[in-house]
């Protein structure tokens, strides 16, 4: 038995010499550890790019563009620190963004253009070493046969994001009338400030969710909810939010809010930041069975609101400005960026959303 086991020393090392010798040993190496670099190096690109488009995306969507955004991003999904953005192109309406060349049908390109009118930006990273080159060093495959000229590869990522109105977003459980959205903001075209700027008092309005004095909307549906209806919407979770996923959503009737309802709207009055609501365009149905058709999203900065159990004097006009048994909440409609995700698509009202598209 020890003499079977002596005659296999240096078995090894001979079959290792063949292997080095014909250079199975270098490219393996060229594959597991070159080419494992090489999809390292893709994956950080393509994050800083994703990020990089996002954050462009979100500047363009608050006005205006900030391309230099892009730097920052991609930079920091670098494990070395540096990543060369080489392009940043697309189409906003403040004209900010270059036009993007065509896609050249690369699996690292971006798809092609969308179609015109739609807002999107690019952003194509490549690679950066720390040294200021711009090809990835090989490890073992410049050690392979006639390969000793070899010195790197040049490493890609594209990524699109778009922006602009929700057709599906999570919002408040709680729905105001196209009708008083169309007044308060004379068609979309006059919005308070994004705060924390004050606002003229010209862009303060009263909502009337369910009112027994008339309303003065010229047209739409009037200000007060069908019978049952109280602005509310049937909300699945515990903090006041409902996830519209369609044209229509569902009542939830009372009068009253809901104690996560109260919570929501106390945190909106003190926060003064804007909060999101489904804007509706018609009632259908009485009271459980009442559903609104959706008009789309807007942004409201709340300054008061009087309803059974809940209120707060108005902190922009130090008033109570909701008479007799109205229910009402106050403030005034802003553009901006909602904090949630959702599908672009819907009517402009002034709210809008950021997405990855590619």
């Amino acid at each position: 038995m020890r003499m079977n086991t002596g005659d296999d020393r240096g078995a090894l090392g001979v079959l290792i010499s063949i292997l080095l010798g014909f250079g199975v040993l270098l490219g393996m190496g060229a594959i597991v550890i070159d080419v494992g670099f090489l999809f390292k190096e893709r994956a950080e690109l393509q994050n800083g790019a994703d990020a990089g488009a996002l954050a462009v995306a979100h500047s363009c969507a608050a006005e205006p563009c900030m391309v230099n955004k892009s730097n920052y991003f991609a930079n920091h999904n670098a494990k070395d620190g540096v990543s060369t953005v080489d392009v940043v192109c697309g189409y906003d309406k403040g004209g900010v963004l270059p036009s993007c060349p065509a896609t050249t049908g690369t699996m690292t390109d971006c798809p092609a253009k969308p179609a015109a009118g739609i807002t999107y930006v690019d952003v194509h990273t490549s690679t950066q070493t720390s040294g200021g080159g711009t090809l990835l060093p090989p490890m073992f495959a410049r050690s392979l046969l006639d390969n000793g000229s070899y010195e790197g590869s040049r490493v890609a990522a594209c990524a699109r994001a778009r922006w602009g109105p929700p057709k599906t977003a999570t919002t408040m459980a709680l729905t105001i009338s196209w009708c008083e959205w169309d007044e308060a903001t004379s068609g979309g075209t006059n919005f308070g400030p994004t705060p924390p700027t004050t606002p003229p008092l010209s862009v303060h309005r009263v909502l009337k969710l369910h009112t027994t004095t008339g309303t003065t909307c010229p047209s739409g549906p009037s200000g007060s909810d069908g019978p049952g209806m109280f602005g509310w919407v049937d909300d699945t979770g515990s903090d006041c939010s409902v996830d519209i996923l369609n044209n229509t959503y569902s009542a939830d009737t009372g009068a009253s809010a809901g104690s996560d309802c109260k919570t929501a709207l106390a945190a909106a009055f003190s926060s003064r930041q804007a909060v999101y609501f489904p804007i509706y365009t018609k009632v259908t149905g009485t009271g459980t069975g009442g559903t609104y058709a959706l008009a789309g999203f807007a942004g409201f900065v709340v300054t008061g609101y009087w309803l059974p159990g809940a209120s707060q004097k108005d902190w922009l006009t130090n008033k109570n400005e909701c008479k007799g048994s109205d229910k009402c909440v106050a403030g005034y409609f802003v553009e901006g960026l909602m904090p949630n995700t959702g599908t672009i698509g819907g009517p402009d009202l002034g709210a809008r959303i950021v997405q990855l598209t590619g």
